[in-house]
């Protein structure tokens, strides 16, 4: 008993050392670090804008449910952001998603309602805009 148990583990750590040459050595690398050194989840930086303490009211006023309009919404909606539309469409900060997290806070609207309801490919437009 004792030597087959002796020849068992022999065997399998003969099998794992043969199978461990075949591992890559890719997995010692750290796994968030890409070829080019950009990690996979890339830092954004600090929004400039504090979307905290801003009066919501002129979305939470007009855009009401159930139907939610989409002309009354995405009014309200470029009303209240096209101030800050350089900040809103740079994607190397984190405004937009900041911006969209206190709207829907405060006005407790569906998910992606002014999203779908206010497409426009390339960001927000805003009047005066190039």
């Amino acid at each position: 008993m004792n030597l087959h148990f002796l020849s068992s583990s022999l065997f399998l750590f003969l099998l794992l050392s043969v199978f461990s040459s075949f591992i890559s050595d890719s997995v010692f690398i750290k796994s968030e670090t890409l070829v080019n050194g950009r990690t996979l989840l890339q830092q954004k930086k600090a929004c400039p804008v504090n979307f905290e303490f801003m009066n919501y009211t002129i979305i939470t006023s007009q855009c009401k449910g159930p139907k939610y309009p989409p002309k009354k919404c995405c009014a309200a909606f470029k009303e209240f952001a096209c101030p800050y539309v350089d900040e809103l469409n740079d994607l190397s900060n984190d405004c937009a998603t900041t911006m969209f997290s206190y709207i829907n806070l405060y006005g407790k609207y569906p998910p992606g309602l002014f999203a779908n309801s206010c497409k426009r490919k390339g960001g927000l437009k805003c009047p005066g805009q190039k």
